[in-house]
């Protein structure tokens, strides 16, 4: 379990295609505290250490894995949110995350609004019951909140997201560029009562 409260940004330095996908990713963890087998959220997508460096950690990728989350997101030079694996007693900044990823949503606009930025994410029709204004959503990994919905026509739903300036610096959302994908990750809650309401409108 995490809470989307990222820790540090990491930096794929290799990539290589075996059976899986291996990662080696770069890191400022000090990585004698981090187990083989330990789980860290990578921008949304909980993964599992399987070898280790001083500064570095290296992490498999099933085909599954790849074709689920953000289309580019694991390519060479690419920075990641990175959050390691709750704790009993940590404190719990921001909500209850698994590092499942729901759906894939597409950056709308990016503006700038004060000091922080307002961006507008687009959300595929699975989830679009999922969202709601003032809920919490995670997006690559950074457990933020809903500050406006647009339903549209198709089905697919527009939600607006206030990103503060240290958010922004902590965090990947720095570089936003057209056209960006995101790693999306419903309430856990939401997901269970979506469940509900499925079972309960099956036919029998």
């Amino acid at each position: 379990m995490f809470t989307g409260i990222i820790t540090d940004i990491g930096t794929i330095r290799t990539r290589e295609q075996r059976g899986d996908l291996r990662l080696v990713i770069g890191c400022a963890y000090a990585m004698d505290g981090v187990a083989i087998g330990a789980s860290i959220a990578c921008s949304g997508a909980c993964l599992t250490v399987v070898e280790k460096g001083d500064d570095w950690f290296a992490v498999d990728l099933s085909a599954e894995t790849v074709a689920r989350t953000a289309p580019g997101l694991w390519a060479q030079g690419g920075r990641l949110n990175l959050e390691r694996a709750l704790k009993v007693g940590d404190e719990l900044g921001g909500h209850i995350v698994t590092g499942h990823v729901d759906g894939i949503g597409q950056l709308v606009s990016a503006e700038a609004e004060g000091d922080s930025t307002r961006l507008v994410i687009r959300a595929p029709a699975e989830l679009a019951a999922a969202l709601a204004a003032k809920g919490s959503i995670t997006v690559d990994g950074i457990s933020l909140t809903v500050n406006s919905i647009e339903d549209r026509p198709d089905g697919s739903v527009d939600f607006g997201l206030n990103i503060i300036p240290h958010t922004a610096a902590a965090t990947t959302l720095d570089r936003l560029e057209d056209g960006r994908a995101f790693n999306l990750e419903i309430d856990v809650l939401a997901r269970y009562l979506d469940r509900m309401q499925a079972l309960r409108n099956r036919p029998v």
